[in-house]
């Protein structure tokens, strides 16, 4: 993750194996426009729809190895 401010606005955010577990809002999210902590599974697709806000994550370098 990059160490700047992310308006939740923003759709497609690359996260690496250093974010998980993923949980949505991510703390570098301005919280004004924030919901519910919710956490993704990721590690099995390498891809995860967040179901309040709509923002898809992608796990750089796809899906972990060793995980089902």
């Amino acid at each position: 993750m990059q160490d700047h401010t992310i308006d939740n606005k923003q759709r497609q955010i690359e996260i690496t194996t250093d974010d998980l577990p993923l949980h949505c809002p991510m703390p570098s999210m301005q919280l004004w426009n924030s919901h519910p902590r919710v956490y993704l599974p990721i590690e099995n697709t390498g891809e995860a729809l967040c179901p309040y806000c709509g923002t898809r994550y992608t796990l750089k370098g796809g899906a972990v190895a060793g995980h089902h």
